[in-house]
C-alpha cells in the first residue's frame, strides 16, 4: 500500500516537471522566430532604401562637384557616387531656383533681427549732392616772409616776440652784430661823400643795397645816412603786419648767413587744404564756391576753389584741394581743422550706402538678398564716394535688394563657410567641373590660364589641360 502511494507520488511530480520544460522551450522558439522575422524586415527595409534613386551624385576626389545624373567626373574621370542626405541631396538654391555661389549663407529671420540686418534697394541717383570732408588751415604761401641773417654774426638781443605774436610793420624783432656791417657802412659813407662832390647817384644806391642785403631796414638806413655815425648792430624789424608762425632766434645765438630768425605770415587771407579722394576730384571745379565751417567757433566762411592742381598726400592717400578765403578778425589760425562742404552735380549713377560694401583691400563685396534667408556675396567695382553714397560701376543692377546693416557679421559667416570648403581667398569657378577654387592657391600651384583677356583657375591639373586643349569650347558653353 505504501509502495503504491509512493509510486503515484513520484509519477505526478515527473509530469509537472515535463509540462514546465515544454513551456520554456515553446517560449524560446517564439522569441527566435520573432528575431528572425525582425532581421529579415530590417534587411528588406535597408534594401529598399538603398534601391531608392539618388538625388545627387558626387565625385569622391572632388566632393564639391555634384551632378543630378550618374556618370564620370569631368575633372579626374572617377565614377560619381550617389549622395543621400537629409535635405534630399539638393544644393542650396535661391528663391528663384538658381544655384547660389560659394560663400552664400542662410540667416534665419530671428538671427537677422538679432545681428541687426537691414536691407536696402540699389537705386540710380543724380542731381546736386553735398560732398562733406575736412580741411586744414595753412598760411598763404604768397604772404609768408622769412626773416634771415644777411651775414655771419652774433645775436645781441631779442624783443618779446614769440610764436603766435601779432606784429606790425617795422616792429623791432632783434639786433645782431656782424663784422661786414661795419665795412658796409664805411663804404656807404664814402659814396655819400663822393655824391656831395658831384658823383653819380647809382654808386650810392649800390652801397645802400649792400646794407639792405645785410638786413638793415629802411628806418635804420635813413638814420645812418642822417647821423653819419657807424652803428654796431643791425636792427631787424618786421616787413609786414602778420603773425609769427616760427621763431628760432635767441640771445647769444651765433648765426651763419641765411639763418632764419623768424617766419611771419600775413593771415588776412588764408588757404584751406581739403582732403578729397581721387574719384571725387572731377566734380570739383576751379572757381567753385565751398562752405567752410568752424564748429568750435560756430562760424561759417565762404571759400573759393583755387586754380592750383591738387597735391597728393602719401600719408592719407588723398588729394589736397586748395581753397582760398578771407580771414576777418584772424579767426582762422594755421593748423586748425574745419568742415568743408562742396555742392557738386552728379550724373545718373548706380549707388549704394557705404555701409553695404565690405572692402578687404583685395576686393569689395556686397551681399545680395536672394530670398529664403539666403545672401549671396557679390564682388563689385566702385567709382566716386560721397558721405552717404558710393557709386557701383560693376556687379549690381538697379532694384536688387542688398544688406546695408550687419554686413560685417554676414561676411564673417560667409568666410567661415568658404573656409570650411578650403577656400580662403577670392573665389573662382573651374570652367571644366564647376568646382569652387581658391584663386591664390590655384595660381601658386600654376593652375591658371589666360584666354580672351580673362583669367581662369582650375581645381586640378587635369582640368587645366582639358581647358588649354579647347578653351573656346568651355568658355562658350558656360
Amino acid at each position: 500500500m505504501d509502495k503504491r502511494l509512493t509510486g503515484v507520488a513520484i509519477s505526478s511530480g515527473a509530469g509537472v516537471g515535463m509540462k514546465r520544460t515544454g513551456t520554456v522551450v515553446l517560449g524560446l522558439l517564439l522569441a527566435g522566430a520573432s528575431f528572425l522575422a525582425g532581421a529579415r524586415w530590417a534587411r528588406m527595409d535597408a534594401s529598399s532604401t538603398s534601391q531608392q534613386p539618388a538625388t545627387a551624385y558626387a565625385c569622391p576626389m572632388h566632393p564639391q562637384y555634384r551632378s543630378d545624373r550618374a556618370g564620370d567626373c569631368p575633372s579626374c574621370g572617377m565614377r560619381l557616387e550617389p549622395v543621400h542626405d537629409e535635405a534630399g541631396g539638393k544644393p542650396a538654391s535661391a528663391a528663384d531656383g538658381t544655384a547660389l555661389p560659394a560663400g552664400a549663407v542662410q540667416v534665419s529671420p530671428e538671427r537677422q533681427q538679432t545681428i541687426g540686418v537691414r536691407l536696402g534697394v540699389v537705386e540710380r541717383i543724380s542731381g546736386t549732392r553735398t560732398l562733406r570732408t575736412t580741411g586744414r588751415v595753412v598760411p598763404n604761401e604768397n604772404a609768408v616772409y622769412p626773416i634771415v641773417a644777411g651775414a655771419d654774426g652774433l645775436v645781441r638781443g631779442v624783443r618779446g616776440v614769440t610764436t603766435g605774436s601779432l606784429v606790425k610793420k617795422n616792429d623791432p624783432l632783434l639786433s645782431y652784430y656782424a663784422a661786414d656791417f661795419v665795412n658796409a657802412q664805411v663804404a656807404y659813407f664814402s659814396a655819400l661823400d663822393t655824391l656831395g662832390r658831384g658823383s653819380g647817384v647809382d654808386g650810392v644806391e649800390r652801397f645802400a643795397n649792400t646794407l639792405r642785403n645785410l638786413g638793415v631796414s629802411e628806418k635804420q638806413l635813413t638814420e645812418i645816412r642822417t647821423k653819419r655815425r657807424i652803428d654796431q648792430y643791425i636792427d631787424v624789424v618786421s616787413p609786414v603786419d602778420g603773425f609769427v608762425v616760427d621763431r628760432k632766434a635767441s640771445t647769444g645765438l651765433r648765426c651763419d648767413r641765411g639763418f632764419e630768425f623768424y617766419r611771419i605770415a600775413d593771415l588776412r587771407r588764408v588757404w584751406i587744404l581739403a582732403d578729397v579722394y581721387e574719384n571725387q576730384v572731377p566734380f570739383i571745379r576751379a572757381g567753385a564756391r565751398a562752405k567752410v565751417v568752424s564748429r568750435d567757433q560756430n562760424r561759417q566762411f565762404e571759400a573759393t576753389v583755387s586754380r592750383a592742381e591738387p597735391i597728393f598726400d602719401e600719408a592719407t592717400r588723398t588729394l589736397k584741394v586748395r581753397l582760398e578765403t578771407d580771414n576777418p578778425g584772424f579767426a582762422l589760425k594755421p593748423g586748425m581743422f574745419l568742415d568743408v562742404w562742396f555742392d557738386i552735380e552728379l550724373p545718373p549713377s548706380l549707388a549704394v550706402p557705404p555701409e553695404a560694401i565690405v572692402d578687404s583691400g583685395l576686393r569689395k563685396t556686397v551681399f545680395v538678398d536672394r530670398g529664403g534667408g539666403y545672401f549671396e556675396p557679390r564682388s563689385v567695382e566702385t567709382g566716386w564716394r560721397l558721405s552717404d553714397h558710393v557709386e557701383v560701376t560693376k556687379g549690381l543692377m538697379v532694384g536688387e535688394r542688398i544688406v546695408i546693416s550687419g554686413t560685417f557679421l554676414i561676411d564673417s559667416e560667409s568666410r567661415m563657410k568658404a573656409a570650411s570648403r578650403g577656400v580662403f581667398g577670392p573665389v573662382a569657378t573651374d570652367p571644366i567641373c564647376g568646382m569652387e577654387v581658391d584663386e591664390k592657391r590655384a595660381a601658386a600651384a600654376g593652375r591658371k590660364s589666360e584666354y580672351g583677356g580673362s583669367t581662369y583657375y582650375f581645381c586640378a591639373e587635369e582640368c587645366k589641360k582639358q581647358f588649354d586643349a579647347e578653351p573656346a569650347r568651355f568658355v562658350q558653353t558656360r
